[in-house]
């Protein structure tokens, strides 16, 4: 292939692509100087709280603001949903309220009068007998021969019940921001949020504003798992707020209430057979799907999941409730069809004798074109978890209370980088600026900027500024789909090569060369394997004269710099306490691929926040709702468990890199990492005490239900 300018440089030329790079926002970070929306705390600012409806499905009768208005302190009161409406989810929002004081808000709510009519509602789907017609079945989908695969008198079959909830986001920051009329037609709002440059539009069609009068402002955000990419009806009612007092309104939601409507991982049940040779050859899929996101339902999950198996039958349903509407949440789908299909395979595998990855080695022919990617890696994690040694058919049948099993996964993401512009700046005085409207959810997308910068320019990081966060700036994608690090990194390159080119055009008459041939290394530019002739980053910028440097990059734009498609392995080491179900992580092994890595320790990072995020929905997490009053019960981080320190054991990750990963570019990794820890932990279970806990989270509970019914003793 012919070389293009653009191109990433060659490994043995990378001086900071690939290397272990601190993120450039740790100090602000750590010190607590970078500012988040719940800072920011404008001249004047009053604060907004809202009225939510207790019930789960009800119509509204009346509305009594009139105390509330009369509260001291109470600058407006606005009601969002009016008489008439029917609610489909408790937490839904009725009217808000703006005060001096929170307090004051707080207190103006409980204030205000609202007469509901309730209606029947639904908010457990489990038992599909129980939804009635809030079952919507779809049309079957069936590929080649499934009746005759299962009806193969040589075939060995295993069947299985298997199910995920619904888990909330739980975004360590919760959903709002601040809103600012700085006049009467010019809006700014300082809101948590995955996509800056996307934001203003969707306000702007609410609001029927021009976008152009519509700035969107996220310096730093405490995470959004895939729930931040609209403004929300918190984000629009901010608006109109400050709009009718005049001054700037701070609408943060309160965690109870982001727990119950600011985003759900949609469940999924299945009852699945699969068959199999007796040489462990996958023959045939049939599975019975149903799940639900909310009033929206769920759509048939991406199964059988990374190995297309020849003959399929499935059928899904989807199931209406009245549970807070479902988002995007890290990977969306995969964690679901992850689970459903590898731990079906891997009772199948049980039923065989077969070890599981002699299984999953046996049938990734199905997993073309990654086939010889995943046996790659399968080969490394086996190695890592120290496989052939420690794993045993199913049933520890080791002495005492504690079993111990290990399990393994394989899951896939695409992570192909969006549409990204920046602005790319060489001042004379030397400095170097990148600009677009981007934004870091915490995973390192400014030291990813800087990082590629800096290797373009032959700068250390710390030489670059990276401005983002602000939708004035050139517009980026949203961080969704794991597409930033690929958006920002080629608009980046292209941008900075380009740059890069002029100032050696106006270096090169005074080092008595073409401009092609000097290059930037080491803080200077010089002739091309002659650091004799060269002068240093601040000389060469001073010939600029009083005018910089002013590019703009592009991605998509010329040459490949990235692509799309990874994959990944996880093995889970776990123990179980067969006396009182507890079940504790002793390692976690990811092996990972993502194309050529920009930070190494960033990349890592990403894979060990994944797999504490996975330890969680495996072991923990679940929005439990009230089947009487149609409320969640656990709103709060007091009842919504997550991982801690103390229940994660060891995390070892493996990025695979070198020839036939690096050169496919740059691909995204925030997702993929997340998919597969709920079918290894759970596979790992099975084989500690030789019995399958259907369900997640694996709960002591539930292991001790299993092991009752046919565990080891």
């Amino acid at each position: 292939m012919a070389k293009c300018k653009y191109d990433w440089p060659e490994a043995g030329q990378r001086k900071l692509i690939g290397k272990r790079i601190s993120r450039v926002t740790g100090p602000a970070m750590a010190s607590g100087q970078a500012k988040y929306s719940y800072d920011i705390n404008r001249p004047g600012m009053l604060y907004a709280r809202l009225l939510a409806c207790p019930y789960a499905h009800a119509k509204i009768k009346s509305i009594d603001t009139s105390e509330a208005e009369k509260l001291p302190g109470v600058k407006t009161v606005r009601i969002i949903q009016r008489v008439g409406t029917e609610i489909q989810w408790a937490g839904d929002e009725i009217v808000a309220v703006v005060a001096e004081r929170e307090e004051i808000a707080e207190d103006a709510l409980r204030r205000i009068k609202v007469e509901y009519e309730k209606l029947p509602h639904i908010v457990h789907e489990e038992d599909l007998s129980q939804v009635g017609d809030r079952a919507k079945p779809a049309a079957e989908q069936r590929t080649g021969d499934p009746d005759a695969a299962f009806k193969d008198p040589d075939a060995v079959i295993s069947e299985g019940y298997y199910g995920l909830p619904v888990i909330i986001h739980c975004t360590p920051e919760t959903h709002g921001g601040v809103a600012e009329w700085v006049d009467a037609e010019n809006l700014r709002v300082w809101i948590s949020t995955q996509n800056v440059s996307g934001l203003p539009p969707q306000i702007a069609e609410t609001l029927g504003t021009p976008v152009t009068n519509i700035q969107a402002l996220c310096e730093y955000m405490g995470g959004g798992f895939g729930s931040k990419f609209s403004p929300d009806r918190w984000g629009i009612e901010m608006a109109r707020l400050a709009k009718d007092v005049g001054k700037p309104v701070k609408l943060m939601l309160q965690r109870e209430h982001d727990s119950m409507v600011a985003g759900a991982r949609p469940s999924y049940f299945a009852k699945i057979r699969v068959a199999a040779k007796k040489d462990g050859t996958l023959t045939g899929w049939e599975s019975d799907t149903w799940g639900t996101g909310g009033p929206g339902g769920a759509t048939l999950p991406p199964i059988p999941y990374v190995l297309n198996v020849p003959n399929q039958i499935k059928r899904h349903t989807s199931v209406a409730t009245n549970v807070g509407p479902a988002r995007a949440w890290r990977a969306p789908g995969h964690p679901q069809a992850c689970y459903l299909t590898m731990t079906a395979l891997d009772d199948l595998a049980a039923k065989l004798n077969m070890d599981p990855i002699e299984f999953l080695m046996k049938n990734l022919a199905l997993a073309k074109p990654r086939e010889q990617i995943y046996r790659q890696e399968l080969q490394k994690a086996a190695e890592l978890a120290e496989w052939t040694k420690n794993w045993h058919p199913r049933g520890d049948k080791s002495p005492g209370p504690i079993k111990r099993g290990l399990g393994v996964s394989i899951h896939t993401w695409g992570g192909g980088g969006h549409n990204s512009l920046c602005n790319v700046a060489i001042h004379p005085d030397g400095s170097v600026e990148i600009t677009l409207g981007s934004q870091d959810l915490g995973t390192g997308t400014r030291t990813v900027i800087a990082i590629t910068a800096a290797e373009t320019f032959g700068l250390p990081v710390e030489a670059v500024t990276v401005n983002i966060g602000d939708s004035k700036y050139p517009p980026s994608g949203g961080s969704g789909g794991s597409t930033t690090v690929g958006g920002v990194s080629g608009s980046t390159r292209r941008g900075c090569v380009d740059a890069l080119e002029q100032l050696f055009a106006a270096v090169a008459p005074g080092l008595g060369v073409p401009a092609e041939q000097l290059e930037a290394a080491d803080g200077r530019i010089q002739v091309k394997g002659d650091a004799a002739k060269s002068l240093t980053w601040k000389q060469a910028c001073a010939k600029l004269g009083v005018k910089s440097v002013q590019v703009q990059g592009k991605n998509p734009g010329p040459c490949q710099l990235g692509s799309s498609g990874v994959g990944g392995v996880q093995i889970a080491d776990v123990s179980v306490d067969t006396e009182t179900g507890i079940v504790k992580i002793n390692k976690m092994v990811a092996v990972q691929d993502c194309g050529l890595i920009i930070d190494l320790k960033t990349a890592e990072n990403q894979c060990y926040g994944a797999i504490t995020m996975g330890i969680g929905y495996s072991l923990f997490e679940e929005k439990i709702m009230d089947q009487v009053t149609g409320r969640m019960l656990n709103p709060n981080l007091d009842s919504y468990k997550l991982a801690g320190i103390g229940d994660i054991g060891e995390i070892v990750v493996h990025m695979m890199t070198g020839p036939g990963y690096d050169d496919r570019g740059v691909i995204g990794l925030g997702e993929p990492p997340v998919i597969a820890p709920g079918a290894a932990i759970s596979n790992a279970v099975a084989n500690a005490i030789g019995v399958r806990v259907p369900t997640l989270p694996l709960t002591p509970a539930k292991v001790l239900a299993a092991l009752a019914k046919g565990g080891i003793a």
